[in-house]
C-alpha cells in the first residue's frame, strides 16, 4: 500500500496571538499522525503543520510559511488561533485577508478558535452565516460584525468549509474535530486518551455567564433591564415591565427586542436559569426548591427551559459542576 500525500495544516501566528494553543495544536495534530501511521503500519495519510507569519516586504506585507513544515505544499485547514489580548484590531487584520480569501477560494478550510473568529470575520466570509467565538465577546463581536449569525451556546461549530471554535482552551476540541474530520473517529479518540482530553461533545453552554447587553442606548429598556436584575427576574408579567419602561406593551416588545436582541421572555428565562446554575453548583437545595425559588412554579417547565438553555438537565449539570459534592 503506498503511502498518501500528506495533508498540511496551517496555524496563523497573527499579532498577538496565544503561542501556547499554536505549540499545542501542533503537537495534538503531530501525535495523531504519528499514532494513524502505527494504525495503519505507516501507509496512513499522515499530518503536516506549518506556521505562517506576515514577513515584510518593500512591495506589501505578505504571510509566509515560518517553520514546522516539510511539505509547503497545498493547505487543507487553516487555523487562527485565539489570543489573551483584545481581538485583532482592523488594521493589524488586513494583511491577512487577501491571503485567507485567496486560500478560501481555493477550497481550503479556515477555522478559528476563540477572538481568533475576529481575524476570520474581517475576511468577510463569515457574512450570513453561523459562528460562534467566547462568550465574553458577544457585545464587540456584533458591533463589528452584525451580519454574522453569533451562537455562543456552542463551542464548536462546523459550517461546510468553515469551522469556528468558542472558549481559548476550544483549540483543544478544534484539534480533535481536524483529527477526526482527517483521520478518523478512532484515530481522534486515541489521540484524545493519550493526551487526557475529554473528546466528548461538550457545548460551551455548559460554562458560560448570561451576559446581556446594556450599551444599548434605548433608556426606557435600561431602566427594566436593571428592575429584572435586581429583582431576578421574579415578576414577568409583560403589563408590569411594559409599565416599568413607562412604555405601551407593543412598543415595548418592540424595543426591548430591538435593543436586547432576544424577547423580553427569552431574556427573562435567561436570567432566572442563570440563577438557577448557580443554586446548583453552590448549594444542597432540592431542583424542586431552586425552580420555586427562581420564579417556576412549575417543575417540569423549569427542566424544560434549563436544558434547552444550558444542554444539560439540572441534575447533570448539579452532578458536574455543584462544589460541595
Amino acid at each position: 500500500m503506498t503511502q498518501k500525500e500528506p495533508i498540511e495544516i496551517g496555524l496563523v501566528i497573527y499579532e498577538k496571538a496565544q503561542m501556547a494553543a499554536v505549540l499545542g495544536l501542533t503537537d495534538l495534530l503531530i501525535i495523531a499522525s504519528k499514532i494513524a501511521a502505527k494504525r495503519h503500519d505507516n501507509a496512513a495519510q499522515s499530518l503536516q503543520v506549518s506556521h505562517w507569519e506576515i514577513q515584510n516586504t518593500r512591495q506589501q506585507p505578505t504571510p509566509s510559511f515560518s517553520s514546522n513544515s516539510s511539505v509547503f505544499g497545498k493547505l487543507s485547514p487553516i487555523i487562527i488561533p485565539p489570543t489573551l489580548e483584545e481581538p485583532i484590531g482592523v488594521e493589524a487584520a488586513k494583511p491577512w485577508l487577501t491571503w485567507l480569501k485567496e486560500q478560501h477560494s481555493e477550497g481550503v478550510i479556515l477555522c478559528s478558535v476563540c477572538a481568533g473568529a475576529f481575524l476570520l470575520a474581517e475576511t468577510g466570509l463569515l457574512a450570513k452565516r453561523k459562528a460562534t467565538t467566547h462568550w465574553g465577546y458577544v457585545e464587540s463581536f456584533d458591533r463589528r460584525f452584525p451580519d454574522v449569525e453569533l451562537d455562543i451556546d456552542r463551542i464548536i461549530i462546523e459550517d461546510g468549509d468553515i469551522v469556528t471554535a468558542g472558549g481559548a482552551m476550544a483549540w483543544t476540541d478544534l484539534g480533535l474535530r481536524m483529527v477526526d474530520r482527517f483521520l478518523g473517529s478512532q484515530v481522534m479518540n486515541e489521540t484524545a486518551r493519550a493526551l487526557l482530553i475529554d473528546p466528548s461533545r461538550r457545548e460551551q453552554c455548559y460554562y458560560s455567564a448570561f451576559s446581556p447587553i446594556l450599551t444599548h442606548g434605548d433608556t426606557a429598556i435600561l431602566k427594566v433591564q436593571h428592575w429584572l436584575q435586581k429583582t431576578e427576574a421574579q415578576d414577568i408579567d409583560l403589563s408590569t415591565l411594559a409599565n416599568c419602561a413607562q412604555l405601551e406593551e407593543r412598543t415595548f416588545l418592540r424595543r426591548f427586542h430591538k435593543a436586547t436582541g432576544m424577547t423580553s421572555t427569552e431574556y427573562c428565562q435567561r436570567l432566572r436559569i442563570g440563577n438557577a446554575k448557580d443554586f446548583l453548583q453552590f448549594s444542597l437545595l432540592a431542583v424542586e426548591q431552586i425552580a420555586w425559588k427562581v420564579g417556576y412554579s412549575d417543575v417540569s417547565a423549569f427542566r424544560k427551559i434549563f436544558k434547552r438553555i444550558v444542554g444539560l438537565t439540572p441534575s447533570a449539570y448539579r452532578q458536574r459542576f455543584n462544589t460541595n459534592q
